[in-house]
């Protein structure tokens, strides 16, 4: 099995185009389209002709390309079922324990509700990569647009369960933001305190932050982190249930 090749590019304001490409079979998948314009440029100057799209929750901002993609490459679109009358030209809908097929490559679908109903995140098993779109950004997690905390920590927990190697692509470039909001609930965390320099020192040289790992999100993502003391001191929670840490901290970052 050959290895996939992944471009990462900027579109709209702040969101992540990604596209993964299998060179064997020449097949490409865009995770998302945030903005057709932006993916079709990126493919073509790649020589890559887009056969999937691998939508992961009905947004505006990850699926305003749909259309034009299906218009241009006739590619299938593939979504969460529990989304699918609003994801524009869905063809095939998918849910949890769903596995798809991309050039020979597994694909687990994970549904991780929280930030939409319906939002799932895609996991190349053999490949060590995942989708995670605004279920899980570096040192942060989406905002509970549509469920509560009491979902989308259950969400996270199946995320957390993934082999720490596993190269994590988000959907936002959030990260320089997310690093200081972290430290204001974690500020004794050494590996955090690295990471938020290093960070700063990515995006003054206008560098990408994704992907990160599991296993760094592990150490330096205070979402992930509920059970820690020290952030459950911090926040004077020391017996309160995770998804109430969670939403805790939920509702200090989108006040931050």
């Amino acid at each position: 099995m050959t290895s996939l090749e992944i471009a990462v590019f900027m579109c709209r304001s702040d969101n992540y185009g990604a596209l993964v490409h299998d060179p064997e079979t020449e097949k490409t998948v865009s995770i998302d389209a945030p903005d057709g314009e932006k993916v079709i440029a990126e493919a073509e100057k790649r020589g890559w002709t887009i056969t999937d799209v691998f939508t992961t929750h009905h947004h505006k901002d990850h699926v305003e390309g749909n259309l034009l993609l299906k218009e241009r490459y006739d590619c299938r679109i593939v979504g969460p079922v529990e989304e699918a009358v609003v994801i524009p030209g869905l063809e095939l809908a998918v849910g949890e324990g769903d596995e798809l097929d991309f050039a020979g490559h597994k694909v687990n679908v994970i549904e991780t509700p929280g930030h939409t109903a319906g939002h799932v995140c895609y996991h190349f098993v053999d490949d060590g990569l995942l989708f995670a779109a605004d279920t899980l950004f570096a040192m942060g997690c989406g905002r509970l647009s549509e469920r509560p905390a009491s979902d989308m920590w259950p969400s996270l927990q199946k995320l957390l369960a993934l082999p720490d190697e596993t190269e994590v692509y988000f959907g936002h470039e959030y990260t320089l933001a997310n690093a200081k909001f972290a430290l204001s609930v974690d500020p004794d965390n050494q590996v955090l305190k690295e990471r938020a320099e290093a960070v700063a020192a990515l995006r003054d040289a206008g560098d990408f932050t994704t992907p990160t790992t599991i296993g760094l999100e592990k150490k330096t993502n205070p979402f992930l982190r509920v059970a820690d003391p020290a952030i459950r001191a911090k926040l004077d929670m020391a017996d309160a249930s995770d998804a109430e840490v969670l939403g805790e901290i939920r509702r200090l970052k989108d006040n931050f």
